[in-house]
Parts: structure tokens; C-alpha cells; sequence
């Protein structure tokens, strides 16, 4: 079974594993990679300083239905 590229719309997609395991979304186009930020707490920095924790979910291309799923890459960033 050939899949085809999905290049505009809405599909379901999800997280598998990771910090952001089970969030379930929206995504456009089929992306390859979804980023997952989460604030931190930055103690003694100037105003307006701000850190983020960053997490890649990379597409599992072994699935071609709804919801699209995508794995928590441990070896990223």
C-alpha cells in the first residue's frame, strides 16, 4: 500500500513517551519533527530572562492513519 502525503488540513496526531506522553493534537502537513518546550525557573537572571526545557517527537512513518503518532526522541536536542 503506497501512503500519500497529506499537504494541507488538520489531522489528529499524538506523544508517545517523554515528558509530553499522551498529548493528543492538531497537526497541518504531516510534520516530521514536533518540538515540546517547558518553562524553568530562572533564579538571579536579569529582567526578561527566561530558560526552556526542549523536547523533539520525531513522526512514527509506519503509521499512516489518524491519530499520526510521534516519538519521543531521547537523543535530541
Amino acid at each position: 500500500m503506497e501512503t500519500t502525503e497529506v499537504t494541507g488540513g488538520w489531522e489528529a496526531a499524538v506523544l508517545d513517551g517523554g515528558p509530553a506522553d499522551g498529548v493528543r493534537m492538531k497537526v497541518s502537513g504531516r510534520p516530521r519533527v514536533i518540538q515540546v518546550t517547558y518553562p524553568c525557573q530562572v533564579e538571579g537572571s536579569p529582567a526578561g530572562v527566561h530558560a526552556e526545557g526542549v523536547y523533539l517527537y520525531r513522526r512514527d512513518y509506519t503509521v499512516t492513519d489518524e491519530p499520526l503518532r510521534y516519538g519521543f526522541d531521547v537523543a535530541s536536542p
